[in-house]
């Protein structure tokens, strides 16, 4: 069901929409989002702003026209760039009244459970003292195995980690076509979207700008994520005049779908443990188990118990992620284990009744506990 009123909102610019097109920072449409976003905590709502256009203005800084390939050169743009970032965001935010604060992220940062929970409490730390958090993947020391890869993902992930109402990614384009608008003609916008279906994501085709690294992929992608959350998503042009209010406006008065595309909340919303658990941990193994034990999971919705287990893979901990496979190899449930590899590997194929036996105490009867357990299709 729509909101009426979307209280969290999170907002993410991409670098062709806050740059010229030589890559130097646009400083009137800069200061054009801020007054928007200022506006709408002068309403009451909390405002996060993910932010790109680190790389792209330092670049600029730099005088490099075409955007490096080597990470460790991104990094150093990054450097520069982010502090012109942070200087001018503030410059403009204390006129109107506002503190902008800082906070980088890598993809590690939300896979640890400890490092999400810390984040979360900075977040909401700094939304209760009336602060715009303002965001971006720390490049300067993100590597390419956990960079987020662009900041549509960076986005969802922030708004599941805040349980935000309304996520609004603005681009240089109006937003999902059911085809390309820049080789085909007579395409049409898709106002509305109820289901990401494979239809909807063969639409996404395509490489985004030069600047930036997110296409309209990587923007299904982050839909698929916030959705499942039960988060309407956006996507907008950034280059109309004030889109974001006139976004909040049309949702709100429950107007026609009449800017950029909109993805509406799943039916089935999962829980914000689950959503973690299926979006941001990287797996440590697997574990292939048997028809039986797959239709317990499945259509029971049952834990997953050492009987079913048919073999193990790769080297985890008790407490790591692991994917859980059937003999197919299709992944089909991704689950906190209760037990490390080795003892799995001991105790898979045997009753619960046995595990004490087995390993001489045990950690619980399942090897996987329902409530540390998501399904692969919960996401659809």
């Amino acid at each position: 069901m729509e909101k009426s009123f979307y209280k969290r909102i999170v907002i993410k610019i991409g670098s062709s929409s806050l740059t010229h097109d030589g890559g130097r920072l646009n400083l009137i449409r800069i200061d054009h989002f801020l007054r928007q976003m200022v506006d709408l905590k002068n309403q009451g709502r909390d405002v996060l702003f993910v932010t790109s256009g680190a790389i792209a203005a330092g670049m600029a800084e730099l005088g490099i026209s075409t955007k490096p390939k080597m990470i460790p050169e991104q990094q150093a743009m990054a450097a520069v760039g982010q502090a012109q970032l942070m200087t001018i965001y503030n410059r403009f935010l204390r006129e109107y009244g506002i503190i902008g604060a800082q906070v980088l992220l890598t993809s590690s940062d939300l896979e640890d459970r400890n490092r999400y929970l810390n984040a979360y409490n900075t977040l909401e730390s700094l939304l209760k003292h009336d602060v715009i958090p303002i965001i971006n993947e720390n490049d300067t020391v993100a590597t390419q195995e956990i960079k987020f890869g662009d900041n549509d993902t960076l986005s969802a992930r922030v708004a599941g980690l805040v349980e935000a109402d309304l996520l609004i990614i603005l681009t240089d384009t109006e937003g999902l076509y059911n085809g390309d608008p820049r080789k085909e003609d007579n395409v049409e916008l898709i106002r509305k979207v109820e289901e990401i279906s494979p239809d909807i994501e063969k639409l996404a085709g395509g490489a985004g700008s030069k600047l930036g690294t997110g296409g309209m992929e990587t923007k299904i992608a982050a839909a698929k994520i916030v959705v499942s959350s039960g988060i309407t998503m956006v996507i907008g042009p950034g280059r109309e005049p004030y889109t974001i209010s006139r976004i909040l406006e049309m949702l709100e008065a429950k107007k026609d779908f009449s800017i950029g595309t909109t993805f509406l909340p799943a039916r089935n919303v999962l829980s914000k443990r689950k959503h973690w658990l299926l979006y941001n941990p990287s797996i440590c193994g697997e574990l292939t188990i048997d028809e039986g034990a797959e239709q317990a999971l499945l259509e029971k919705g049952k834990s997953l118990l050492p009987g079913g287990i048919v073999s193990v893979t790769g080297s985890f901990r008790q407490g790591d992620p692991v994917a859980v496979v059937n003999k197919e190899k299709q992944m089909i449930a991704k689950g906190l284990v209760n037990y490390s590899a080795e003892e799995v590997e001991r105790i898979k194929g045997h009753h619960s009744s046995e595990i004490s036996n087995i390993l001489g105490y045990m950690n619980g009867p399942d090897v996987i506990h329902r409530d540390n357990l998501v399904l692969e299709n919960d996401n659809i």
